[in-house]
């Protein structure tokens, strides 16, 4: 197991991921649903064109961005060839995933990044995109976990944070973030690549080709709408697979909306996660809002960040 002083830098230096190139004004974004049907999402999907439009972007929307194949947006066929199309194209600067649910999976093994290599492009979004910011991480290069178009309210001024952040890190403005502190912080500095995702998808990789290798790097995970021995049975799993031995760090956002069991399972969401970083050490910090809640700041994953964490608080730069 992984024994490492919490009271020095952890520095990894063995992985670097490409960036892809910051967005411009005149640039275009593709948005696309690679997961779950965006029936009477219109009005949704237009209040995010039109936002990307202030701030001088052009928008394309994929050809079957509203068909529907019962809880999918179009076949896994469509929902592939769709992102393929935008994956493909060199005049498409980044791909906003309009919405999460599921059904990134079932499509995900018939995409071909070859034409991506050549022009990579910010791939956008979170929860179900976990499962393509897997996929892109795994190739090597960096992607945004960020709001998706329906994470629009009517009145953006309700999620200031979350639509700032999203600009700042598309147009490449430097990202940082003061966390409020937590009684349950395992304290530690660390630099290292930044990687993980909504939980169930990061445990949904395991055992296939798109898994993570998590060694030199922090983790970060969140979920939403789970009970809590569901979370436990996740963090054992990725725990029995190696996921922890050679983690620099965990990084936990919003646990939303955690279902109760008729038996209470007798432990805290914090409490299970500190009793899985237990066998190793380094840093865990709590309270980073990015999740299912509306407050959902935008990180780059494979970007290296600084992650110093204390009691009081937890201070993360990411480094460009």
């Amino acid at each position: 197991m992984a024994q490492q002083s919490t009271s020095q830098s952890l520095v990894n230096t063995s992985k670097t991921y490409i960036k892809p190139p910051y967005l411009k004004v005149g640039d275009t974004v593709a948005i696309v649903a690679p997961s779950g049907v965006l029936k009477n999402k219109f009005d949704d999907i237009e209040r995010a064109r039109a936002l990307l439009k202030t701030w001088g972007l052009n928008t394309v929307v994929s050809d079957n961005l509203y068909a529907q194949n019962g809880h999918f947006a179009g076949t896994d066929e469509q929902r592939a060839s769709d992102f393929q199309t935008a994956l493909d194209d060199p005049k498409i600067k980044a791909i906003w995933c309009a919405r999460g649910g599921y059904g990134t999976v079932r499509m995900m093994d018939m995409l071909d990044y070859s034409k991506f290599k050549l022009n990579p492009k910010w791939v956008i979004g979170y929860s179900d995109i976990t499962a393509l910011h897997n996929q892109i991480h795994d190739l090597g290069y960096q992607s945004l976990h960020a709001m998706m178009c329906i994470s629009l309210t009517k009145n953006i001024a309700d999620i200031p944070y979350t639509v700032s952040t999203f600009k700042d890190a598309i147009f490449g403005k430097p990202l940082s973030y003061t966390l409020k502190g937590s009684k349950y912080n395992k304290t530690g500095v660390v630099t290292a690549p930044l990687t993980g995702g909504n939980l169930t998808l990061l445990h949904t990789m395991l055992g296939s080709v798109s898994t993570i290798d998590t060694s030199g790097e922090i983790l970060f995970i969140e979920e939403v709408g789970e009970y809590a021995y569901h979370i436990d049975r996740m963090l054992q799993s990725l725990k029995r697979a190696g996921y922890f031995e050679n983690c620099k760090g965990i990084l936990v956002g919003d646990m939303s909306r955690v279902r109760k069991n008729p038996t209470p399972f007798g432990e805290s969401i914090e409490e299970i996660i500190l009793n899985i970083a237990a066998d190793y050490d380094f840093p865990v910090a709590f309270n980073m809002p990015a999740g299912h809640e509306k407050d959902n700041r935008a990180m780059f994953f494979g970007r290296t960040i600084e992650m110093k964490v204390t009691k009081d608080d937890t201070k993360i730069v990411f480094k460009d």
